[in-house]
């Protein structure tokens, strides 16, 4: 009851004329560095924090907020129609979107994100409401011991996550996990495979990786295949509208993606990116449509749409109640609670409920104005790819340039785009897979370092990641789901062999 009673105090603070201009602002400036590949709602929000000195603290975080959950959206929209993530968590949106596109169902596509999207904002909104104050005393129980279960479990089973057989996956993903270990350690800070060389002390980054083995890699079979361009549909309000099968076929991945979505946003890492990437391996298992799943499938959208977006929304849950910024784009909203005097944390809800609240509506306001502000863009966005494609492909290539500089302001990352090039198409025409690269970089160096933080805490004692219940209970359901996958090959291949038996007979 005392939720609710907070949140309609919240509604009443969010639409305020102030901080519903705010929240306008920063969903519209959110889709806007979305779109634009490498700047993402870190760069937006980075941009605009010397602008919230002079507003009030509430307006400062609503607008930080919008442009955290826009940049979600928006960052996908490239994904789809031309295989250019914008931001990290779209990584995943590539291998089912672009094919649509391609199949000249760019528009619905687009439809049905912006929907999930909402939808899985507001169900995200809706248990933070009512669960915030026990899931964040549950996320506190987490040490080393967990997360190291969580994310090794984690990788070996995302590792699977575009299909494809065995050495097509482990090969990027090894790849991956090295690239993820250049620069410094972040336990002992010791660095690594620097070769003397100072910039790459800070690591590689994600950003110019991800856009490299896709959007620019893409390109290049662009220039390969200038006759091959993908179809583009008329653009007609009846034709941006989903068709039945479509809006049947999205119902399931966008609750199931909500929930993932909402649980990993509760955790520490990267959960934006992490969540489309479980929500994808789930709707490979259940989805209407997973035999289509890495050629056009709708659920491969609808499902890490909504994920991310939702724990882009629960995310905020960790920064408010107790001073846990998961994220860098959180981490602002953090600095931002804290230039204007505000301490986050426990104690946030009764001392500042205005704050508290009146985030939470806004996000409820701001989903709402994403949508309005999306919907009718659709049209636009789709436009995109009547442009010739050598005009097209010079444009994605100056903007993920420049977008990819302006992250760290390092050439290091403007080479490692064109080196992440190169692989990208190279690794396409060879057969492997590029997701597991990606996820391996994002997972590596987050496994070792809860590996070494357990292993100072026992002293070398590696019965630590096993004792502890949580990590126990992951670690087994781990080993019985690779057991049953197993065991359904075996059983499958035995089927096959007496039905070929059966024909020989015949």
């Amino acid at each position: 009851m005392d939720a609710l009673l907070g949140l309609m105090q919240g509604f009443g603070i969010a639409l305020m004329p102030e901080n519903l201009l705010a929240a306008l602002i920063g969903a519209a400036l959110g889709t806007a560095v979305g779109v634009l590949p490498g700047l993402g709602p870190l760069g937006g929000a980075a941009l605009i924090l010397p602008f919230t000195y002079a507003m009030s603290p509430t307006a400062a975080i609503i607008m930080i907020a919008g442009i955290y959950y826009g940049g979600m959206y928006g960052g996908s929209t490239t994904s789809v129609l031309l295989n250019v993530p914008g931001e990290t968590a779209s990584v995943i949106t590539t291998l089912d979107g672009y094919p649509l596109t391609q199949k000249g169902r760019a528009g619905p596509t687009l439809f049905i994100m912006a929907i999930g999207s909402a939808i899985a904002g507001f169900i995200s909104l809706i248990l933070v409401t009512l669960w915030a104050p026990w899931l964040a005393r549950f996320g506190l129980s987490f040490g080393p011991a967990e997360f190291f279960a969580v994310m090794t479990c984690g990788l070996i089973v995302l590792s699977r996550v575009s299909g494809g057989n065995l050495v097509s996956n482990v090969f990027p993903l090894m790849i991956g996990i090295v690239a993820g270990t250049i620069g410094q350690e972040a336990v002992s800070s010791v660095t690594r495979f620097t070769f003397g060389y100072f910039p790459l002390i800070a690591g590689l980054e994600l950003t110019a990786i991800a856009i490299g083995l896709f959007g620019i890699a893409e390109i290049l079979r662009m220039v390969e295949n200038p006759k091959a361009p993908p179809k583009v549909m008329k653009i007609r309000v009846r034709d941006m509208l989903p068709s039945r099968d479509e809006w049947r076929r999205s119902w399931g991945p966008w609750g199931r993606g909500s929930l993932i979505g909402f649980v990993f946003g509760l955790l520490p890492g990267p959960s934006a990116a992490l969540s489309s990437y479980a929500s994808y391996e789930v709707e490979k298992k259940f989805a209407i449509g997973r035999k289509e799943m890495g050629k056009g499938a709708i659920e491969g959208v609808a499902g890490p749409e909504a994920a991310n977006n939702a724990a882009a929304t629960s995310g905020m849950i960790p920064v408010l109640s107790l001073g846990l910024p998961f994220s860098a784009t959180l981490a602002l909203i953090l600095a931002a609670l804290m230039i204007h005097g505000i301490q986050p944390g426990p104690l946030l809800p009764t001392q500042h409920p205005d704050i508290f609240w009146g985030v939470i509506a806004s996000m409820f306001v701001g989903n709402i104005m994403l949508l309005v502000l999306n919907i009718p863009m659709i049209g636009i966005w789709v436009s995109m790819l009547r442009v010739p494609t050598w005009l097209l492909g010079a444009f994605v290539l100056v903007i993920a340039t420049v977008g990819t500089y302006s992250v760290r302001h390092n050439m290091v990352d403007v080479y490692l785009l064109a080196g992440a090039a190169g692989a990208g198409y190279f690794l396409n025409k060879l057969g492997f897979s590029l997701s597991p690269l990606i996820l391996g970089f994002i997972l590596g160096p987050e496994i070792e370092k809860h590996m070494r933080q357990g292993l100072f805490l026992s002293r070398g004692d590696l019965t630590y990641f096993v004792e502890r219940p949580i990590a126990g209970a992951l670690w087994a359901g781990t080993i019985l789901i690779l057991a049953a996958v197993v065991l359904l090959r075996v059983f499958r291949k035995d089927v096959s062999q007496k039905f070929e038996a059966l024909e020989e007979d015949a």
